[in-house]
């Protein structure tokens, strides 16, 4: 990711959006950070790297999505898109956070990421437990992740859980 600003056409700076949980194969991805630790929790790069130079390292069998965080450009159609908002983190931010008022992570994303600049710091205490793979044992993990669950389905649940 250049650290200057995006242009739009006219040269004025576009309201281009990266997404913390982007898809690996898109041309602009980059690698925000590698998963380690006991909870695989997302050590994040100081500086961006393109996801096209460190694909092709990752051994055959092993998803990169199960090393590596990706961040790419916010598209249209995305499933989580919800007009010009991002359903995903709208779903994240719903379920209590596991820390309290800790720092929030260092982040190279930050300045330009859809979920800082629509949920901020919430969004942010969430970001390095997330993971783009889909753990079909953890019933609230399958709910954030469904494009389909609303904000009251998510609030319901939490409820009935607790």
């Amino acid at each position: 990711m250049d650290s200057t600003a995006d242009l739009a056409r006219d040269g004025r700076e576009s309201p281009l959006r990266w997404c913390p949980s982007g898809d690996a194969s898109r041309p602009e991805s980059v690698v925000l950070g590698v998963r380690s630790g006991e909870h695989d929790q997302v050590a994040y790069l100081a500086e961006p790297v393109p996801a096209a130079d460190v694909l092709g390292s990752i051994p055959e069998g092993i998803a990169p999505n199960r090393v590596l965080r990706f961040a790419s450009h916010c598209v249209s159609d995305c499933a989580n898109r919800v007009g010009e908002a991002c359903g995903l983190i709208e779903r994240i931010t719903t379920v209590p956070a596991d820390t309290g008022p800790a720092a929030v992570p260092r982040c190279h994303l930050r300045p330009h990421c859809k979920w800082w600049n629509q949920a901020g710091v919430e969004a942010c205490h969430r970001c390095p437990a997330l993971t783009t793979l889909e753990p079909r044992d953890n019933e609230l993990a399958v709910l954030v992740a469904d494009p389909a669950t609303t904000r009251e389905q998510l609030e319901n649940w939490i409820a009935a859980a607790q």
